[in-house]
């Protein structure tokens, strides 16, 4: 099973670097050079392209591909969703440690089980996970051990005891 890494929202310079937003978990490993990502495209065969270089900028993930050497080669690619194999050898989770996957589109409910909305993105602050979920209104959940109390991934659900003032 595939999922996605990232998107490519641009390019950068003219020898075919891309800027990948990346909406995925372990991007250190998943962009190293070697690492292959796909990219699936109605009525086409699929785009493989292997890694060659990735560094930080701005926040985005810089990347070039193997043979991809020119801005005309890569141009085309530009809005196109980044995939790669989900179980990925290298990568093993901890104890309290999910895919994105997994968390995106699962019910947070909060500890007297009223709904709250569905995660629908997760961004890194460097300090912990942030989970925003859409409900009512958007909601900022930080992941961590005072706040997110039980995460069942087979029944896509979330139980969380807000921090006050988390929900107004």
């Amino acid at each position: 099973m595939k999922v996605e890494v990232g998107k490519i929202v641009n390019t950068h310079g003219i020898k075919g670097e891309v800027k990948v937003k990346s909406n995925s978990d372990f991007t250190d490993t998943r962009f190293q050079p070697g690492e292959v990502l796909t990219i699936e495209q109605t009525h086409k065969e699929p785009v493989m392209l292997t890694v060659a270089s990735h560094r930080m900028h701005k926040g985005l993930h810089m990347l070039t591909f193997e043979g991809i050497n020119n801005i005309n080669d890569i141009e085309h690619l530009k809005g196109q969703v980044l995939l790669q194999e989900r179980d990925h050898e290298e990568i093993e989770l901890a104890e309290n440690e999910f895919y994105y996957s997994d968390i995106i589109g699962c019910t947070v409910f909060d500890d007297e089980d009223t709904p709250i909305g569905r995660v629908i993105e997760i961004f890194e602050t460097g300090a912990n996970d942030v989970w925003v979920v859409k409900g009512d209104k958007e909601y900022l959940i930080p992941y961590i051990a005072d706040v997110v109390k039980e995460v069942d991934v087979e029944g896509r659900t979330i139980h969380i005891t807000p921090l006050e003032g988390l929900l107004d």
